[in-house]
């Protein structure tokens, strides 16, 4: 009699590697890009946060940019986040250490609607509390933060 013992081997590790692959790709990835289940509050909060994007404030010289510098809102209240642009020149809103909501994408105009055109608007909807510092890209002393607490739902 022939030992088959390489043969059953090698057999056996395509098996477990066609089943890793399987539960890697059906069962793992699925659950790990899974966005969270979210009350309609903190989804669409009734409503904003606003900021100003003050005048001048594409000059150094200029120490109210944000305004308020640091917002507070409330998950499920007030946590959806309008900045208005009174400046003459375009900025950006973008977070200091590239935070992503998991339901809302990057936190950052540039990579959502580009540059924050004078009058115009960039709006974001946070859905975790925490704090976040933002900076403007092309005017790094300009800098904010919105705080984000905890709801009631």
């Amino acid at each position: 009699m022939e030992n088959h013992a390489a043969g059953i081997s090698i057999i056996a590790f395509i098996v477990a590697v066609g089943v890793s692959i399987g539960y890697y790709q059906f069962v793992y990835l699925p659950q790990a890009n899974a966005k969270p289940i979210l009350p309609a509050e903190v989804l669409n909060p009734p409503q904003t946060t606003k900021i100003s994007i003050s005048p001048g404030s594409s000059q150094p010289s200029q120490t109210k940019n944000f305004v308020p510098k640091e917002g507070d809102a409330t998950l499920g209240a007030t946590n959806k986040v309008v900045w208005t642009n009174h400046d003459t020149v375009p900025h950006s809103v973008t977070s200091d250490n590239g935070y992503k909501d998991l339901i809302n994408g990057q936190f950052n105009s540039i990579s959502s609607i580009g540059l924050v055109l004078p009058q115009k608007t960039y709006q974001f909807t946070f859905t975790t509390d925490g704090t976040y510092a933002y900076h403007c890209e092309p005017h790094p002393w300009m800098t904010g933060k919105i705080v984000i607490a905890k709801g009631k739902f």
